[in-house]
């Protein structure tokens, strides 16, 4: 392939993600672009192939994902790799609705960790003076970046992933499972496997709406969104019993009839079980 191809080749998958993005100037080319491309035209995998990941080799994505970033190198995250036949089937029955879960060969549970920060304040004899919001917020930060870390370092060597936050949905059960104590707390799930079909590949909303220089700007939002919205396509409409049918239906209609439903609405009180304050 040559270098007007490599470049050619971002700039159409990058023009394929973003409704607005065909104007994006790309200046890069040759084997940078090549591997930038794996970014662009990303998906989420939910058909796995029923090949087993080695636990070594996990193991070593863990290690890689352990690498990036961390607030304040505070290190507030940690991977649990569930490899046990019986605590798996334990965890795929707290998600049932969604079956592909349970035909992942590999699932790990990521968390936020600010148990780890109190235990070295004790050690060191200094006081936790930062006991409020923060200290949640940051231990969650920190597992976002380590789990698509992780996905980065998974699709490099060709396997396929998908997070799982309906875990959530059942955060207090998945914390009993994986014996995780005061101040630890799992933010998602994900699962992992080599892929059985090509990921289907999202387009993002606008970079217009979602990219902004120096300020904050929601300017034309309305007619963005509209103009995005039939690039969405959904298997099935959520609710219609509720409000029916819609020809149009895309990406505004399935998230705010998503989000018109209670759902997690324990969540903050599991959080302040495990002895957060959120002030």
């Amino acid at each position: 392939m040559n270098v007007q191809q490599n470049r050619s080749d971002l700039g159409a998958a990058l023009a394929a993600r973003f409704s607005d993005g065909a104007d994006l100037d790309v200046d890069i080319a040759g084997e940078s672009a090549s591997r930038l491309m794996p970014l662009a035209g990303r998906g989420s995998v939910r058909q796995f192939k029923d090949t087993p990941i080695s636990p070594d080799l996990l193991r070593l994505l863990s290690a890689l994902a352990l690498a990036a970033p961390t607030k304040s190198d505070l290190q507030q995250r940690d991977i649990v790799m569930v490899t046990d036949p019986a605590l798996r089937e334990s965890i795929n029955l707290l998600i049932d609705d969604q079956s592909w879960i349970a035909e992942a060969p590999a699932m790990l549970v990521f968390c936020g960790n600010n148990r780890r920060q109190r235990q070295i304040h004790e050690m060191r004899g200094h006081p936790f003076a930062n006991d409020h919001l923060d200290a949640f917020f940051n231990a969650a930060v920190d597992a976002g970046i380590t789990l698509t870390a992780f996905v980065m370092a998974a699709e490099t060597l060709g396997l396929g992933c998908c997070p799982v936050s309906a875990l959530r949905n059942e955060s207090e059960k998945v914390s009993h499972l994986l014996g995780l104590p005061d101040h630890v707390f799992p933010v998602a799930g994900l699962a992992v496997g080599w892929p059985a079909a090509r990921a289907p590949i999202s387009p993002r909303l606008p970079l217009g709406v979602t990219f902004h220089e120096n300020r904050f700007s929601e300017d034309g939002i309305k007619e963005a969104i509209a103009a995005y919205d039939p690039s969405r396509h959904y298997e099935a409409q959520r609710f219609v019993e509720d409000y029916g049918e819609d020809a149009g239906y895309g990406w505004s209609e399935d998230k705010t009839r998503q989000y018109s439903k209670p759902e997690r609405a324990d969540f903050g009180a599991f959080i302040r079980s495990k002895g957060f304050r959120l002030d």
